[in-house]
């Protein structure tokens, strides 16, 4: 006996019960929730240390270019800039862009007219 067009279009139970259980379970979902929170609890914390590491590189940077600039203001006008380095601040060929301020903490930079280098910011 052959089976009919309609028996041949049917799903058979096999069929049924694979496609009704092809999804993920609740404990599998569980599982990769679990792995996931631990990967980040690992991984979070190091790109926060990086961002801030990177910060102070260039707090570091920004000083040892006014630490330039004050030395270039010397020869140009025979004298260091004030401490508040506004006197340098407004020669827009110096920095262009206005005086840095450090991005680690958004504070501006201050000039020892002793020591003829920028002070603090020893992070």
């Amino acid at each position: 006996m052959h089976p009919t067009q309609h028996e041949l279009d049917r799903p058979s139970r096999r069929d049924r019960h694979q496609r009704s259980h092809s999804g993920f379970s609740l404990l599998e979902l569980l599982a990769v929730v679990t792995i996931l929170g631990i990967m980040a609890s690992i991984i979070v914390p190091r790109i926060g240390n990086k961002a801030f590491e990177a910060r102070k590189q260039a707090c570091n940077v920004n000083k040892g270019n006014i630490d330039v600039q004050a030395q270039l203001f010397y020869q140009k006008w025979d004298r260091f800039p004030k401490a508040d380095l506004s006197d340098m601040g407004v020669d827009t060929t110096q920095f262009p862009e206005g005086l840095p301020v450090c991005p680690v903490d958004g504070t501006s930079y201050t000039f020892d007219t002793t020591t003829q280098r920028v002070s603090g910011h020893r992070h």
